[in-house]
């Protein structure tokens, strides 16, 4: 047995084969499994990376007949049961699990993501905080004018929780601790904007918690503009149809793309690249092989599409995994995948959350308690549970970020296998411009 991907697809099903009598084997570009939700307070220094990460070995080591191979998939070749890696390697399977999860998707403009990164892996989130960190900096730096606006200036494209997840944090990180520790840039001066395409945020939930969120989101300071589409995205700023925004810092929430799986598997993609499967997530024609989590294309009764959110993506990977277990020891198999829809929920700020359970709908501190409590019992292993527990506690009396700091300037930094220059850049300016600035600090 192989598995793709060790996200939350890939590890549940891993689990649920644990004790079946199947040797697992796991492959990975990254030896540690994210907790995706909690990416966004580590690109605003409110979480430390190794607070919502942990070795994928680590999670599976009681598990004695599963390993991990650490490489990237080059191909699949379904007809002689082979995963090719990118190092040449080859592993031979019985089946095969792929949950390789999503990337980001500019909508055929991939030269916009040198400016505008999103927010997927650890390495994303500390590209992030570095360039949000930076731009503080810089900004401190300059005399009252168009450059510093544009430094304290910060957008986000995208009105999805992502979207206003991040637009909440970054309008309480720029105001309390700009205030509490910067002396030439006041808080007041710091400008969110979240732009959205559609005529509402959270477009998943219902409409009277949009409409609470963009509540929130203005009370934060956050300028939220609705039904405007950006048009282009360059190192100055973001383009609008009728406006221009000159911004430090432009941050990609809007939209995402399946992994090559298609590629892999030769078939056919949807137009964000992810696969269509049958009714027990096998790959059509092809019973041996299954799609799950992001990657993977499956309408529910209602004929909504199942969501790309993590209780789904754990969902398939356990239910894939059933099956093959059911097939191994010859028994019944499972009834067709049905998506458990548990509620939605989406934090604003501090006390400020919305959560949609169908039947009932929660806002205010009671939804942010509700966030909290979900967000540290899902996390893997009681360390982190404790380490971010503490820290949310700790923030929250004191509004202290404790994970500001500003790494990888010497050369830059490693961002989705390119070399990304932009943090020595930011740093560059601060330090060679400094002696024309020298009155003004």
């Amino acid at each position: 047995m192989v598995i793709l991907g060790a996200g939350f697809a890939g590890l549940a099903a891993a689990r649920e084969l644990c004790g079946k009598g199947v040797d697992v084997t796991i492959v990975d570009r990254q030896n540690h499994h994210v907790f995706q939700p909690l990416l966004y307070q580590v690109a605003t220094a409110g979480l430390s990376p190794a607070d919502i990460a942990a070795p994928i070995r680590s999670i599976v080591k009681k598990h004695e007949r599963t390993h991990v191979r650490l490489g990237e998939v080059v191909a699949v070749n379904s007809h002689a049961r082979l995963v090719e890696l990118a190092e040449g390697d080859f592993l031979p399977y019985d089946y095969l699990i792929v949950a390789t999860g999503a990337r980001h998707g500019y909508f055929g403009r991939e030269e916009w993501a040198e400016h505008a990164p999103g927010l997927k892996t650890i390495d994303d989130a500390t590209l992030l905080r570095r360039k949000i960190l930076l731009a503080l900096e810089h900004a401190e730096t300059l005399p009252p004018g168009p450059e510093r606006d544009r430094q304290l200036t910060f957008v986000l494209v995208g009105g999805g929780p992502t979207g206003v997840e991040m637009a909440g944090a970054i309008a309480e990180l720029t105001r309390h601790s700009v205030s509490m520790e910067f002396r030439t840039i006041m808080s007041k001066l710091s400008r969110v904007v979240l732009i959205e395409a559609g005529p509402r945020l959270l477009a998943s939930f219902p409409e009277r918690l949009s409409e609470c969120a963009r509540r929130s989101l203005d009370k934060l300071g956050v300028e939220v503009r609705l039904s405007e589409r950006v048009v282009d995205v360059d190192a100055r700023g973001v383009g609008l149809e009728n406006e221009r925004i000159d911004a430090g810092t432009v941050i990609w929430s809007a939209g995402v793309m399946a992994s090559p799986a298609a590629r892999w598997l030769g078939v056919e993609g949807d137009r964000a690249g992810r696969v269509a499967v049958e009714a027990d997530l096998s790959l059509p024609g092809r019973p041996d092989v299954f799609v799950v989590g992001d990657v993977a294309s499956r309408s529910r009764a209602d004929g909504r599409p199942v969501p790309g959110i993590a209780p789904a993506a754990k969902q398939m990977g356990v239910h894939a995994a059933r099956v093959i277990a059911a097939r191994v020891t010859g028994r019944q198999t499972p009834p067709p995948f049905r998506y458990r829809d548990y509620g939605n929920l989406a934090t604003i700020g501090r006390k400020r959350a919305v959560a949609d359970f169908g039947h009932a709908q929660v806002r205010g501190t009671l939804a942010w308690l509700l966030w909290c409590v979900a967000h540290v019992y899902f996390l893997v292993g009681f360390r982190n549970r404790l380490i971010v527990g503490a820290n949310w506690l700790w923030h929250y009396f004191t509004f202290d970020r404790g994970a500001r700091l500003i790494t990888a300037l010497d050369g830059g930094a490693v961002f989705g296998g390119r070399h990304d220059p932009h943090g020595a850049e930011q740093f560059r300016n601060i330090v060679t411009d400094a002696p024309q600035r020298a009155a003004h600090v």
